[in-house]
């Protein structure tokens, strides 16, 4: 059971790095950008699976809202206070 554990580990540092990745490539998200919403990077990385019964698109965007907190503890990423959007830090 310990592998699914480490294969999780594995595709959440991977999604992280994926998110980097993109908001470094991403104009609006560059340090002192206007930064994207959290939905916007959410589909735009490929994290979205459709709309499926008992699992919408806006549901489903919750797995990035700890993403992108995770991101932020480690100081990469910053959430405006006025707008919520997020940029790199």
């Amino acid at each position: 059971m310990e592998k699914f554990k480490i294969e999780g580990k594995k595709i959440r540092e991977y999604a992280k790095s994926l998110v980097i990745d993109f908001m470094k490539n991403h104009f609006d998200c560059k340090p002192k950008g206007k930064g994207l919403k959290q939905s916007q990077i959410f589909r735009m990385c490929g994290l979205d699976w459709g709309n499926y019964e008992n699992a919408t698109s806006s549901n489903q965007q919750y797995w990035i809202v700890a993403l992108l907190r995770e991101l932020e503890m480690e100081n990469k990423v910053e959430r405006d206070s006025f707008s919520k959007h997020w940029r790199l830090k």
